[in-house]
């Protein structure tokens, strides 16, 4: 003869039918909570949104048998409303180490719909680790050399200006470069953020560089311009550049991060904001998107210190280049936005050893900065690459005399653009 069924068993039984209506379950004794798992998984209900009901909890028997059965709870990324053809975009990783294993399975979510290039560190000796699942090519030493050559060019691409090459290459409208120290971040409510989109969203809104909104950007949602803002003006203009930020270690330059050793960057703002014209910002190509068919040739790497290391604290290349794109961004009316997404930024080396080849970066950019901020382009740059040949004009001119650097940083630009020109009509002749 049959037993009836408990109070108890009827009481999960229920439970289980409303799951879904449950917000939380951590008042139940601990006996009751696994049996209602038990019974959740033999009656196939295990869905994401239950499975973070039941690991919110923090019950150890309940995340351990999580654990023994191997079950994953899938990260759904926050996604801009804004659509992104997956065709016109190309993800850029510099690859410093070889087993990229862990980096590509922390962005799966993020990047598996689109294409990637991997640009592996001429300095790196073996073959790289990529998991599978993903669409991507590879660029080694040899495929490098067999572009710019391996001995006469100015242009270098060793460490994480290995970057530039996949930017050269690549012959999609938007590029986004993400490091290979960074993994994905969370915002305020713990949800993944997605890089990629939020960068899409940031280069195919307008910009405003010509009045300041005191609300951000006006374009995102639940915003607007602020009373007084021109209505000419409105309509903003193109964006060239999205310039990302992190969590945890903070783009601090050595002096800060030795003196600060234990400081790091917890706060989430939920922001963006367009970089006002003629103002100056030290980009960093840690976690960027642009727009290739803007401002391509103005990502130039040109400015490399005599010891410059590999790590990010000794390289002062991409605040160089981010100047360049600035300026050219202020003269071709094009703008550059900050904020929006943020990256988790993992540590990789160390501030103190990073000093001592920092240090000349350090002083020269005292001299840098002013150039930048005084530079004014003809009217007869209508292109980003005749801008940047007009800027290394000025650069020889005006601050070759000061040291030898700028000497060679004028000489990399210009390679630079005929480089850019000669891969960018490769690619031309052969999509066509």
């Amino acid at each position: 003869m049959r037993k009836p069924p408990t109070l108890l068993s009827l009481t999960i039984d229920i439970a289980l039918l409303n799951l879904s209506h449950i917000s939380d379950l951590s008042f139940l004794p601990d006996h009751v909570l696994l049996e209602l798992f038990l019974r959740t998984l033999r009656a196939g209900k295990l869905t994401e949104k239950i499975l973070k009901l039941f690991v919110a909890t923090g019950k150890d028997e309940i995340l351990s048998l999580i654990s023994e059965l191997n079950i994953q709870l899938i990260l759904t990324p926050v996604l801009p409303t804004i659509n992104i053809r997956d065709d016109e975009v190309d993800i850029v990783i510099g690859a410093l180490h070889l087993d990229l294993t862990s980096f590509m399975e922390d962005w799966r979510a993020v990047f598996s719909r689109f294409h990637l290039i991997i640009v592996q560190d001429p300095d790196l000796k073996g073959d790289l680790k990529i998991p599978g699942g993903f669409s991507f090519d590879v660029y080694t030493k040899s495929d490098i050399e067999s572009v710019v050559g391996s001995s006469s060019s100015s242009v270098v691409f060793s460490g994480y200006s290995c970057r530039y090459f996949g930017y050269l290459v690549s012959h999609k409208k938007y590029i986004i470069s993400i490091d290979d120290d960074c993994t994905p971040a969370k915002d305020d409510k713990g949800e993944l953020i997605d890089a990629v989109a939020q960068h899409i969203t940031n280069l195919m809104t307008p910009a405003t560089p010509f009045f300041f909104n005191t609300l951000y950007d006006p374009f995102r949602k639940g915003t607007d311009f602020v009373r007084g803002y021109p209505f000419s003006l409105r309509s903003g203009v193109q964006c060239g550049l999205s310039c990302g930020l992190w969590l945890n270690l903070a783009d601090y330059d050595a002096p800060t991060q030795a003196l600060k050793p234990g400081q790091r960057n917890s706060r989430f703002v939920d922001a963006v904001l367009t970089v006002p014209a003629r103002a100056m910002l030290p980009v960093s190509g840690i976690n960027i998107g642009f727009d290739r068919e803007l401002v391509g040739p103005a990502m130039v790497p040109a400015f490399r210190l005599a010891k410059e290391g590999k790590f990010r604290w000794e390289t002062v290349e991409d605040i160089w280049s981010g100047m360049c794109v600035k300026v050219i961004c202020d003269h071709l009316g094009y703008g550059v936005k900050s904020g929006l997404p943020y990256v988790w930024r993992n540590e990789r080396g160390n501030a103190v050893e990073s000093l001592k080849k920092e240090w000349e970066g350090v002083k020269l950019m005292e001299e840098v900065v002013p150039f930048f901020q005084s530079m004014r382009l003809s009217q007869g740059a209508v292109t980003a690459e005749d801008c940047v040949i007009e800027m290394a004009a000025a650069v020889k001119e005006r601050l070759e005399p000061l040291d030898p650097v700028f000497a060679r940083a004028s000489e990399a630009m210009v390679e630079w653009v005929k480089l850019w020109k000669v891969v960018t009509s490769r690619l031309s002749n052969f999509a066509a």
